[in-house]
């Protein structure tokens, strides 16, 4: 004798559909029932043949279908059949709207949607650490966008900020005794943005970060005659690679970051969402 069969119909992937008809086979003590999913489900002809098909066995038909003119569709065909059909998306959009005063989008694949928009944020995320403070050069070629500035100029806090906008971010210390590397200056200038600061105000951070270490205020990272070479540095490398400059003196992380965004915008790094 065949085995009983759950059709599972999606008009996107069907993941979710499976899932519920897998977790309800699970709570019966038997092995013989099939499971056979079928995706992207997007014309009545699909449905028409899947129906044909399902006549010929001892079958019950569960769905995701958000696309009403489907469902209706199904739901009528399955009828004339006598075949069972589970609506398993259906009855939740209609009680979410009610709660929500709002039309859903009825669009197929959404939630596959956001969770890619999750794995490039995660992705991301990764990469923001991977090449963090000018680790392994070779992040800056595949880089969307590269922070260069000299140390407590926020250049790590904003990488993860601008990473959870799903962008790839590399930044690079700019130290005097310490060329930047040589794949720096092989990106192209509207990937590069440069983080300049007041001497007196990186002088009040830098002399902060000291009283937490425990060490003392006169050490030479905080004094100001060398935070001001280092910045008139940091300001030759970034006239040498022609990129924009951000004064970040009296800025909080996220208006620079903001303004990191909007240069990424404006040079076709990222794409505005809707």
């Amino acid at each position: 004798m065949a085995a009983p069969i759950i059709y599972v119909l999606s008009d996107s992937i069907g993941e979710t559909a499976e899932m519920v008809a897998r977790a309800t086979a699970s709570q019966f003590d038997t092995e013989k029932l099939d499971i056979i999913r079928i995706p992207y489900i997007h014309s009545v002809q699909q449905i028409e043949e899947v129906v044909e098909e399902a006549v010929r066995h001892t079958c019950v038909i569960c769905h995701t279908l958000v696309s009403p003119d489907l469902r209706d569709a199904l739901t009528a065909q399955a009828s004339q059949h006598n075949i069972p059909t589970v609506d398993i998306m259906g009855p939740m959009i209609s009680g979410v709207q009610n709660i929500v005063q709002s039309p859903p989008r009825l669009k197929p694949g959404l939630m596959h949607k956001l969770d890619q928009e999750y794995f490039k944020r995660v992705e991301a995320v990764e990469f923001a650490v991977k090449y963090d403070d000018g680790k392994n050069p070779w992040g800056l070629l595949k880089a969307d966008m590269v922070i260069i500035g000299v140390s407590r100029t926020s250049k790590t806090p904003l990488s993860m900020y601008l990473a959870h906008k799903k962008l790839k971010v590399a930044n690079v210390p700019l130290v005097p005794e310490i060329p930047p590397p040589e794949e720096l200056f092989e990106v192209s200038p509207q990937r590069v943005v440069g983080l300049i600061i007041d001497p007196q105000k990186l002088n009040s951070i830098r002399s902060e970060r000291l009283r937490i270490m425990g060490l003392g205020p006169d050490s030479k990272y905080a004094n100001v005659e060398r935070i001001e070479e280092e910045l008139h540095y940091a300001k030759s490398i970034m006239d040498r690679i022609h990129c924009p400059v951000i004064d970040v003196s009296n800025k909080a992380i996220e208006e620079t970051a903001n303004t990191l965004l909007e240069i990424a915008y404006k040079n076709c790094v990222l794409q505005k969402g809707p």
